[in-house]
């Protein structure tokens, strides 16, 4: 079975070290170790992660390793201002937008985050991908880590 690529954003790297998303955080990352995700990340994450605590930057470089780089892009750049024009989101979550549109411009099948103001939210992810249509993009799925993660599977990949 071919791994599905899959973008996380910041938040899901914090979310390692976070007593609400800890569990979910945790399974997903593991299901990117087993090769059921292909983890996709971008330069915004390291730099959004200078400030993050050790434990939280030790965990990104891990995972790092065996992550997908993509780069920031004109293109991507383009489809964040187009997000910001069409009022997804205000200028001041422009971060938030090129996470999606760095995601949507390298193909990815989802974003993961746990960001449910600006990203993982009922009324944005129809923009985005209005947006993206708009743009001749394909529709990105928007998922929290909770929603992606295998609940049939157990440990040692038996079923419950």
């Amino acid at each position: 079975m071919r791994p599905v690529r899959v973008y996380a954003d910041t938040s899901v790297f914090g979310g390692l070290f976070d007593v609400e998303f800890h569990f979910d955080s945790r399974e997903f990352f593991d299901e990117v170790e087993s090769g059921r995700f292909r983890l996709v990340i971008s330069p915004i994450i390291e730099l959004e992660l200078q400030e993050a605590p050790e434990q939280v930057r030790q965990s990104f470089e891990k995972l790092a390793r065996i992550a997908e780089t993509i780069v920031i892009s004109d293109e991507a750049r383009a489809l964040c201002d187009a997000y910001i024009d069409a009022r997804v989101v205000g200028e001041r979550y422009l971060t938030d937008a090129l996470h999606v549109a760095l995601a949507t411009v390298a193909g990815c099948r989802a974003i993961v985050s746990w960001n449910f103001k600006h990203i993982v939210h009922f009324d944005k992810i129809p923009m985005y991908n209005g947006v993206n249509k708009a743009m001749g993009y394909g529709e990105i799925a928007v998922h929290s880590p909770q929603e992606v993660i295998d609940y049939e599977a157990s440990e040692d990949g038996q079923d419950f």
